[in-house]
């Protein structure tokens, strides 16, 4: 988990931009729903008027209202203008024919004790005028009067229609004062029809142009998303491959190629859709949903809101717990079909030769119809979440409009809140929706994260020492095993037993046995693909644990029993052991291991197209390039794992004698089943159940080696060995 978190680190910066821009976009989300409101509210039923505080107010009308104020604070706010002022007639066309009381430039703060004050006074001169109390009484609104009523121990209309203004709701008293103020513009001639086209018009440019730049933000935001989690993936690709190309034998046999293969596409791939997912939906999901929830705590039907999140909240979690059992076999399952795919592809020649087409579709198909079934599942039960969040959705609405509708009616809601009510709503069901998907993504990255956990973190057997020692270059090297013991990680018995022999520089060392007898084992060991058990192989007296592990496989050019090709030419085949060698050391390579006879009759020569794995030549030719491969590194130790197998014998005999001739001075070591490709090695080994059982010369052998004899005897003729 160490290597992921590293790697989210390296892009965290990347990350915060992406989720500053999510803020800055979820606030601008936040305010599309007021501006609808304010359309309905102010634009529609307040026809543009904002403020209880009209810029104007006709003479008597002012002094009504600064006598229900009862305060100086109108004064402060106001001041008169004479009846045919040319500043203001065009704007109020009726004050030519009365004073007019202006709104001067005031401060917020006396703004905000004007408001207060305004709101209910306009309230209360509607509300009596509305009663025809000042007709029928002659009643004069003035600050004594006025005290006289509202003071009075007795009820009266008066008070009753004051004290009646307290059990208002705000935003309902708020507009009817706004009502006042509309009445107050028209007794002037202004022309609100005008005002209120002109409110309605900002209102929509400042949407579209929030629209507009929400979609820049989404593009920016998007893109950066979508790249940080590319190069997330990309870095997991990188970490993978080189932790793999760490693994020893040992850790190989604890991942199949194909569960490998997965794992690096497959997994790393469910990752960065989840990391796009997360950087884009999932971290915009709570930010917009608690946004909308703050906007919506004051409005008393929350309790709504909390029932519809209650019910997503269960179903998501429902899902999550039926579902994640099964991705995690989803992911096991591709790994067991690639394993499938793999082995039938590779072994075609085999099965069509058994005419066993028919029994590798039908294993074939097991596999895939069980991956079916278990897709179908889950994707049935994940199909679920679609139809139930829609009917939650849908209720949530109808409750709300059902509940809304009783309110507006009441008169304690508007119309604008009820629709900015229903669009909040709707953002934190879709901050839900949002985080169902986690739902879906979550469990299969999860699961993905930790299979490529598993690789991340596997501890590597084969590692370089600490104080690891570089061998001097240009030196004479000397192979030396001493008491070697070797049992494979996962088995019970040795597989080599107390093995010790020398191989100084220049000489040929060949082993022989029966099959399982451990030949291959100890040329793995050399170039520590394992290490050994117990004892110690040996460099010039050094214990090769102890030698930097690149100074020592640079000292070894290894030729193996399948000569494994690259796809690519040959050219590049062969140049693979030492990419910056020249063409001449190419050739020279090739003439060396007897390729340059049908190299040479390729129409493209050394640039001939080689197929993966070298499926598109003979196994004779894939020894001969994967041996021209090793001779081209010019390695001062030669290992030929059971390398001219393939070969016939004349083609056999001339390369042993090339070998002799241009590399000299390097060490061989050869695994053969062939007596007649060893017969002129300086020393022999004869291994039976992991156990030197002779050493020596062919001659040595054949007088003393009972097993070699037989060996050999089974092979050639008796005249043929003298």
């Amino acid at each position: 988990m160490k290597g992921l978190i590293d790697i989210i680190k390296k892009y965290k910066w990347g990350i915060l931009l992406v989720i500053l821009l999510l803020f800055i976009q979820a606030q601008c989300d936040l305010k599309i729903p007021e501006y609808t409101s304010n359309i309905i509210n102010v634009g529609i039923q307040q026809k543009g008027v904002e403020s209880v505080i009209p810029d104007a107010l006709s003479k008597d009308d002012y002094l009504a209202l600064k006598a229900i104020t009862m305060s100086d604070e109108m004064d402060k706010a106001y001041e008169l203008v004479n009846k045919g002022d040319k500043d203001y007639t065009k704007k109020y066309p009726l004050s030519e024919d009365e004073d007019i009381y202006v709104l001067k430039d005031i401060s917020k703060d006396e703004e905000a004790s004007l408001e207060e004050a305004l709101t209910k006074a306009e309230v209360f001169y509607m509300m009596l005028d509305a009663s025809n109390f000042l007709k029928d009484k002659n009643f004069r609104i003035d600050e004594t009067v006025l005290n006289y009523y509202l003071k009075s121990s007795k009820d009266n209309e008066v008070k009753k229609i004051y004290e009646s203004i307290d059990e208002i709701d705000a935003s309902l008293l708020k507009q009817y004062a706004i009502n006042f103020v509309i009445s107050e513009y028209g007794k002037l001639g202004y022309d609100i029809d005008a005002h209120q086209m002109g409110y309605l018009s900002l209102t929509g440019i400042k949407m579209a142009l929030l629209a507009l730049f929400i979609m820049v933000i989404i593009i920016i935001s998007v893109y950066l998303s979508g790249r940080i989690a590319c190069k997330i993936a990309y870095d997991l690709r990188d970490r993978v491959v080189t932790k793999v190309m760490s693994f020893s034998n040992s850790e190989f046999n604890e991942f199949s190629t194909a569960s490998l293969i997965t794992r690096t596409t497959n997994d790393i791939g469910q990752i960065q859709m989840f990391f796009t997912m997360l950087l884009r939906m999932v971290m915009y999901a709570p930010i917009i949903g608690v946004g909308a929830l703050i906007k919506v705590i004051n409005i008393d039907m929350s309790w709504v809101i909390a029932i519809a999140c209650g019910g997503i909240i269960v179903l998501i979690g429902t899902l999550f717990v039926i579902v994640m059992p099964k991705f995690k076999l989803v992911q096991k399952l591709i790994d067991k079909i690639n394993l499938v795919v793999r082995e039938t592809l590779n072994g075609l020649p085999v099965i069509r030769a058994f005419a066993n087409e028919n029994f590798e579709k039908k294993k074939f198909d097991k596999v895939n119809k069980r991956l079916r079934d278990v897709n179908l599942f889950t994707q049935r039960v994940m199909a679920l979440m679609e139809p139930f969040m829609t009917l939650i959705m849908n209720g949530t609405i109808v409750l709300i409009m059902w509940v809304g509708a009783e309110r507006i009616d009441l008169g304690v809601m508007q119309v604008g809140t009820l629709t900015a009510l229903i669009s909040y709503t709707m953002q934190i069901i879709m901050s839900f929706l949002m985080l169902s998907m986690l739902s879906i993504m979550a469990p299969r990255a999860l699961i993905s994260i930790n299979r490529i956990k598993e690789i991340l973190d596997k501890k590597v057997t084969i590692n370089n020492a600490k104080d690891a020692k570089h061998l001097a270059k240009d030196s004479g090297y000397v192979l030396e095993f001493d008491h070697v013991g070797f049992k494979y990680p996962d088995g019970d018995e040795l597989v080599l037993d107390d093995i010790s022999f020398k191989l100084d520089e220049g000489k040929t060392l060949a082993i022989i046995g029966s099959t399982g007898s451990g030949k291959s084992s100890i040329v793995n060991l050399i170039p520590r693909f394992f290490d050994v058990t117990s004892g110690s192989i040996k460099i010039n007296g050094e214990d090769i644990r102890h030698i930097d592990i690149n100074d020592l496989r640079d000292l070894i050019g290894v030729v193996p029993q399948k000569g494994l090709l690259f796809s690519g030419t040959i050219a590049s085949n062969i140049k693979f052991s030492k990419p910056n060698m020249n063409d001449e050391e190419m050739k020279e390579a090739a003439h060396i291991a007897c390729a340059t006879e049908f190299i040479e009759k390729k129409p493209d020569g050394y640039d001939s197209e080689i197929g993966e794995g070298g499926t598109n030549v003979s196994g004779g030719q894939r020894q001969r390039l994967a041996i021209a491969r090793a001779v081209a590194k010019k390695p001062k130790i030669f290992i030929f794992d059971d390398s001219f197998s393939a070969l016939d014998y004349k083609t056999d005999a001339i390369i042993r004698h090339n070998l002799s001739e241009y590399c000299k001075d390097s060490s061989k070591i050869i695994v053969a089943q062939r007596v007649g490709t060893i017969l002129k090695a300086d020393m022999i080994i004869v291994l039976d159940k992991g156990k030197v059982v002779g050493m020596g010369t062919h001659d040595e052998l054949y007088k003393h080696c009972k097993l070699y004899k037989e060996i050999a005897l089974s092979q050639l003729k008796e005249e043929e060995l003298a």
